[in-house]
């Protein structure tokens, strides 16, 4: 291979590493570093557009839903770009909760590619959340 093949190669290969940064600075600064507010309404939309979206189900007066709150928060924010998290309060949404039976709170309905994939029942510390939501990147 002579120097202006090589150099032709170098250049298309730092192009497309350039390229595949930028696309994901873009899709980062897309996804929000907080968990978003989810309704009845909204809830289809959220989980239909994006790959994998942890919804946490939950009431105000919720002592363990409380708990978890922060912990999700967290994970919002180190997992940008990657997760979706959202927030249904199961009282004032309950045609979602009925249909996806949500009997006991803190819930966490994991969905990856507009399915469902998993639910987490209860609240737990990061070290045991974080590995089961993880799994599904």
């Amino acid at each position: 291979m002579d120097g202006n093949e090589e150099l032709k190669r170098i250049r298309e290969k730092k192009l497309k590493e350039l390229i595949n940064r930028a696309r994901k600075a873009e899709m980062k600064s897309t996804f929000p570093s907080e968990p978003i507010v989810l309704t009845d309404n909204s809830f289809n939309e959220v989980v239909k557009n994006q790959s994998l979206v942890v919804i946490d189900c939950w009431a105000p007066w919720c002592g363990p839903c409380n708990i978890v709150a922060p912990v999700i928060e967290e994970l919002a924010r180190d997992y940008r770009g990657k997760i979706v998290f959202g927030k249904l309060n199961v009282d004032d949404n309950r045609d979602t909760a009925l249909r996806y039976q949500i009997m006991s709170i803190p819930t966490l309905l994991i969905f990856k590619n507009g399915k469902l994939a998993d639910r987490i029942i209860g609240a737990m510390p990061r070290s045991l959340l974080e590995p089961k939501i993880t799994r599904y990147l």
